[in-house]
This record gives structure tokens, C-alpha cells and sequence, in this order.
């Protein structure tokens, strides 16, 4: 498998990628079905562009129904605007947390969708099978994830044959291959709109997103009295691989929006010690002397169990028991590796409890009804 390069824009070009619904369906290579255009989406039949990095420019004859996300947050972006029973197919699905969607009058799915995360890696066949209008997927993602047995000719064949790739890996901002531009999680989500034509949809969602966080930030204590945090993904016992707060990536979008500052802001990646495969021990936490802790995972866990899975062995050991953050209680879920708007404000508000529980003491933080009514196009 020669999964040795970057998919560009050229790479698209090169391989006819912007391509039409309409063309998939006349290559007689997918397995579209339409009944009818998708509820409160323009119903006009004429072509619409949508821009995004790295394949640039997409045309559409119309407007996709059945769709995959490879990413999580792509996925909630699609459920975000309504269009949770046509997705056939989304990836990692033990980290999506769509669980979160049962607090939510109406929002979710009825059955579950297919995963691209199985025993075997996802091929040109699967994708076939699975014959989506559109993949909402960072096409050098499929290229290099270990979920897909593919390369940049079939992913060009993908999207020429079965229905176009959108997307941009924004979770984290340090892949090797990711030199074009990260997309915010919001200009992410409105490119989603845009594929969908759903923009009302979305400017609701945006709108409320706006002045939610603004009434949540007003609550915030002076920046001075903010805490410092690093944040850590576990890798074996008493081994953590440090992760950025400050890479602004999605899935640290809660911490920068409760004003929590990154530990690790004022070290370079030389000035961390490290072990060869880029792991910190105890000492080295000690050292950087967080005011807070962040553990990566165990998100479905409330604070009892967190306590005992992820506080206690800490607090057992020689050298964490003396990290002053592990002491102090002050050690928490880092949160969520996969985030969409929906997500997002869950993630938000369990970190505001956890970070400034004096502030915010278990109340719930956001108008979920009114989040369901955004969802079914009701505001």
C-alpha cells in the first residue's frame, strides 16, 4: 500500500475530485437512493460550490442526502443540523460519545450508524458498499489513519466515482502531513452547513453558541485567579504523552474558552524532557507544576469512579502522590478527543464545573430544549 504522500488539491484536480452527485450516480459505480430532497435544504437543482481546504473547490448538483463522517465532530456537526438518520458511516465510534445526545429531546439516532473503525481496514470496497453522496473526512486522513487501507489514487477514485471528500483534520494541530490551513471548530461546521445548504441551521447554532459562551465567560474569575494546566494523555503506568492547551485545536476548545492557561506555553519541545517516544514520568509533571492536572479520557466516568481509576494510582505512587495538583484534588478529565457544536457544549460545561466549581456548582450551564429546537429547525 503506498500511502507515502499528502492528497492536495492538485492530487484532486488531477483525478476529476470535484465532481457532481449526478456524476456519481451516471458512473453507475454508487448505490444512491433518493426519495425527494432533505427536509428545510434548498430544493433548487443548480450547481453550488463549496471551498475548503485541502481539496479546495467542490461543486454539488444537489444536495447530498446519505453522508459518512470520519471524525466524530464531523459527525455531531451533521447531527447539529438535523441530519442524524441519513449518516451511514462514521469512524472511532468508542470516542464519539453520542450518548450525549440522550439529554437532548429528539436528537440522536434510531439506529446506530456503521463504524469505519473495524477489524478490518476500510477499502475502496467499503466505501462502495457503503455509497454515500458525500465524505466528510480530511481526504489525508483516510490516506494515513490506520482505519483505512488506502492511498491517494483511491481516495481520487473515492471521490470521482462514489460522492465528493470534505474536510480537515482540526483536532489536534500537529500532524506531520497537515501543512495547509486548520479550520476552527466553527468555520469548520459552517463548511458542513454550506455542503448541506442548511446555513439557517447553523447560524442559529452559532448565534446561540456566541451568547452562551459570553454569559458563561462573564461568570469567569479575574484572569489572575485562572489556572495553569497540563494536559496528558495516558500511555502506560506512571507514562503520559504532554499535549498542548495552546495548539488551538478542537478538542481543547473548552479549556481556552474557560481562560484556562496551558503549562506548557513557555516551554519549547527541546525544554520538555521527554523520553524517546516523547512520554513525561512524575518527576517531569512535578517539575512543570501545573496548578491543575488533565488526564485524556475516561469521560464517561463520574467524579467518584474518575477518582478511583485515574486520582488514586497517582496519589499511590512515590512521586505523583507529591505533584501538588494531585494533592490538592485538583486532577480532572481532560475531556473529550472529538468535538462538534453539540459536543462542545457539554465538554464546556462539565470543565467549568470542574475548573471553578465555586462559580459554577452543578447547575446545568447551557438550555438544552433549546438546543433540540435548533436541532430540529425550529428556531
Amino acid at each position: 500500500m503506498a500511502n507515502e504522500r499528502v492528497v492536495s488539491r492538485r492530487d484532486f484536480l488531477r483525478a476529476s475530485a470535484v465532481v457532481s452527485v449526478a456524476g456519481a450516480l451516471a458512473s453507475g459505480t454508487g448505490s444512491i437512493e433518493r426519495s425527494g430532497p432533505p427536509k428545510d435544504t434548498k430544493t433548487d437543482r443548480e450547481p453550488y460550490e463549496v471551498t475548503m481546504e485541502p481539496v479546495g473547490t467542490v461543486e454539488f448538483d444537489a444536495v447530498p442526502e446519505r453522508w459518512v463522517a470520519y471524525a466524530p465532530g464531523y459527525a455531531d456537526m451533521g447531527v447539529a443540523l438535523g441530519l442524524a438518520d441519513d449518516l451511514a458511516a462514521v469512524g472511532d465510534w468508542g470516542r464519539y460519545g453520542a450518548d450525549r445526545y440522550d439529554e437532548l429531546d429528539g436528537v440522536g439516532f434510531d439506529d446506530r450508524p456503521a463504524t469505519l473503525d473495524g477489524d478490518d481496514p476500510a477499502d475502496r470496497r467499503t466505501f462502495r458498499e457503503l455509497g454515500a453522496d458525500v465524505h466528510l473526512a480530511d481526504p489525508n486522513q483516510l490516506v494515513y489513519a490506520s482505519a483505512f487501507d488506502l492511498n491517494a489514487a483511491d481516495v481520487g477514485e473515492i471521490a470521482e466515482n462514489i460522492g465528493p471528500i470534505v474536510g480537515n483534520a482540526n483536532r489536534r494541530r500537529s500532524q506531520p502531513w497537515h501543512s495547509y490551513r486548520y479550520y476552527a471548530l466553527y468555520e469548520a461546521f459552517e463548511k458542513v452547513a454550506a455542503v448541506f445548504r442548511r446555513r439557517e441551521r447553523y447560524e442559529a447554532f452559532a448565534a446561540f453558541h456566541e451568547e452562551w459562551l459570553a454569559e458563561l465567560q462573564a461568570e469567569l474569575p479575574p484572569a489572575s485567579e485562572r489556572p495553569d494546566a497540563l494536559l496528558v494523555r495516558p500511555k502506560e503506568t506512571g507514562r503520559f504523552a504532554p499535549l498542548r492547551i495552546a495548539d488551538r485545536g478542537t478538542s481543547t476548545k473548552q479549556w481556552r474558552d474557560l481562560g484556562v492557561g496551558d503549562a506548557l506555553a513557555d516551554l519549547s519541545a527541546d525544554e520538555l524532557p521527554t523520553a524517546p517516544d516523547g512520554t513525561v514520568g512524575y518527576a517531569t509533571i512535578r517539575s512543570v507544576d501545573p496548578d491543575v492536572l488533565l488526564v485524556r479520557g475516561h469521560e464517561d466516568l463520574d467524579r467518584a469512579a474518575f477518582e478511583e481509576a485515574v486520582v488514586a494510582p497517582m496519589r499511590d505512587h512515590d512521586v505523583g502522590g507529591t505533584i501538588d495538583a494531585v494533592r490538592e484534588r485538583r486532577v480532572f478529565s481532560g475531556g473529550p478527543r472529538h468535538q462538534g457544536p453539540i459536543l462542545n457544549l457539554f465538554a464546556t460545561e462539565r470543565a467549568a464545573r470542574a475548573i471553578y466549581p465555586d462559580v459554577f456548582d452543578g447547575r446545568s450551564l447551557f438550555d438544552r430544549d433549546r438546543v433540540a429546537r435548533i436541532v430540529a429547525g425550529e428556531e
